[in-house]
């Protein structure tokens, strides 16, 4: 019984410490849908070479899809002649951090980490491209059906072709559609995996020993982002999801280096994606993908080491004790639960058991 109020109280500190932050990124993934589209996307990544990669990388950055979302996207891409450099790089750098995800980070995390964050994975983007195209020459097999999604349904802002009617729309259309797809379709397609995110942070939080990480350094740093990188890699995590698991480790004794390798490769990769992968640039291309992946994740681990980096007491850093919550983050906190649950509610009722 101790254990289960422990767990409860520890997650719903979690929910409200992160619920305004999430909240706002949720509306500026809806804003963001509305004057951003597949066809604008795809006419500045068209082809192969340095500057195709570059605009790949930025445009991914602030776009709100996980690691799964994207590769329907990057598939479709794909048909209408982006370069498998420019591919890789989108697939890279846009799951790693989005709109929602930067707010959450800084909510949770500081400042520090809300701007290293999204310059790792544009970075890491670029590193990604130019390697898969310099050095992957073999052959990709022909386009494919993309694989559904498990986290984010097709429906997405990329596949809506309402560009032609937004000029017609005037301002009360434009804000519902921010608000029905930021809150609902958004909402709808991460719910659970945050639920999960959630829900693996609060056991972190009580379960690991506070000494457990106290004890290792120099050469243990290397172990911790080498561990990092195999339990983040396979592992399904969207990039606000897994803010709070990175907070928790944090606040159990783990270095802020090999917490950010678990906030670049979890969000970055999973099993599904990386089978996507070789079909879309090849086994060749797969390699310089997932090693590039590595490699910039482990020295941006080893830089943020190098900064005496200190997260605010008001974020997740010291979530390793259940602290007292203000009125206004309880009120975040419900506000964030009803959304959550009218969202996977809405979900099972369309019948999607994804």
């Amino acid at each position: 019984m101790d254990f289960l109020i422990n767990f409860l109280s520890s997650f719903w500190t979690l929910l409200c410490q992160m619920s305004w932050a999430l909240l706002f990124g949720y509306l500026s993934a809806g804003i963001i849908s509305q004057f951003l589209s597949k066809e604008f996307v795809a006419r500045h990544l068209g082809g192969n070479g340095f500057y195709q990669i570059f605009k790949s990388s930025i445009l991914g950055v602030p776009l709100p899809l996980c690691s799964c979302g994207v590769l329907p996207v990057a598939e479709s891409f794909k048909k209408i002649g982006v370069g498998r450099g420019a591919l890789t790089s989108f697939i890279i750098s846009t799951p790693q951090i989005g709109v929602d995800s930067i707010a959450v980070t800084y909510g949770m995390m500081g400042p520090f980490f809300a701007i290293f964050r999204p310059f790792a994975a544009f970075i890491s983007g670029i590193v990604g491209g130019v390697a898969v195209e310099k050095f992957s020459k073999d052959p990709v097999s022909k386009s494919e059906e993309s694989p559904k999604c498990s986290c984010c349904s097709h429906d997405s802002i990329y596949e809506k072709e309402h560009e032609k009617k937004m000029a017609e729309e005037n301002f009360f259309a434009k804000i519902t559609k921010v608000i029905k797809y930021g809150f609902g379709t958004m909402m709808e397609d991460t719910a659970k995996s945050l639920v999960v995110g959630l829900l693996v942070g609060a056991l972190l939080n009580i379960l690991i020993p506070e000494s457990i990480f106290e004890e290792i350094g120099g050469v243990g740093q290397i172990i911790e982002m080498l561990a990092m990188i195999a339990f983040g890699i396979p592992l399904y995590v969207c990039a606000s999801a897994s803010v709070p698991v990175a907070a928790v480790l944090i606040a159990k004794g783990i270095s802020p280096g090999a917490a950010f390798v678990f906030l670049m490769t979890g969000p970055a990769s999973n099993t599904v994606s990386l089978a996507f992968v070789t079909r879309l640039i090849g086994a060749r291309g797969f390699f310089c993908y997932i090693s590039s992946l590595i490699v910039c994740a482990l020295a941006f681990g080893f830089l943020m080491n190098l900064f005496p980096v200190e997260i605010s007491s008001s974020g997740l850093a010291h979530c390793a004790e259940t602290e007292q919550i203000s009125l206004f983050q309880n009120v975040g906190g419900v506000l964030l639960s009803l959304l959550i649950g009218i969202a996977i509610i809405k979900r099972q009722l369309k019948g999607d058991s994804k």
